[in-house]
């Protein structure tokens, strides 16, 4: 009952988020960018809805926090300050190149999805063969064209503060995985956790 009240509450939330960005949009038809904001945010949503439970959550309040925090960071944004830093055509490519790679890693995951750090196996397969959190680095990119999009200093302080959770919830995460053996020879394979080369 406690999991699909969790659920259903993030469900509230992102309805909130329909309405924003569908309101403003009639408004700005010509920005869509606010409407790949709003695909990539649902499909985390639908995904979190259709996952199985896990073996084990990590509950540890800064779990807790950093996840809410990085999950329903939207909910902070300045969506009707439209201020380029490229034009609205490359920001919109951008998102969909972030979007589309979400949705593989996102496939690759399939149903062993949780916004919380929990253990439900290793998975190497797929978007996973590149860095050991791949949905967090379409997330990035996404983030990027909306930003680009829609620049101000509130929307840079919000993704600023975004992946110092991100960062939070990699750790708390590979922290989760690290009982399964598998998990530190997948490791010890894929280098990278974030972005190849960097991080």
């Amino acid at each position: 009952m406690r999991e699909w009240a969790w659920r259903l509450g993030a469900s509230g939330l992102l309805a909130r988020l329909w309405v924003d960005v569908f309101s403003l949009w009639t408004l700005h038809p010509a920005n869509p960018t606010l409407l790949a904001l709003l695909v990539s945010e649902t499909l985390t949503l639908m995904l979190l809805l259709a996952s199985t439970l896990p073996a084990s959550r990590d509950l540890h309040p800064l779990a807790v926090a950093a996840s809410l925090g990085a999950t329903f960071h939207f909910l902070a944004l300045d969506l009707a300050t439209p201020r380029h830093l490229l034009p609205e055509t490359s920001c919109t490519i951008l998102m969909l190149a972030g979007l589309l790679w979400q949705i593989y890693a996102k496939l690759s995951l399939g149903r062993a999805f949780d916004l919380l750090p929990a253990q439900r196996g290793t998975v190497a397969r797929g978007a996973y063969r590149l860095v050991r959190h791949p949905i967090y680095l379409g997330y990035l990119v996404t983030h990027c064209g909306f930003l680009a999009s829609h620049a101000s200093l509130r929307n840079g302080a919000v993704y600023a503060g975004l992946y110092c959770l991100q960062i939070v919830r990699i750790r708390r995460e590979e922290r989760c995985l690290a009982v399964d053996p598998a998990y530190a020879r997948y490791r010890a394979r894929v280098r990278w956790r974030l972005l190849p080369g960097l991080y």
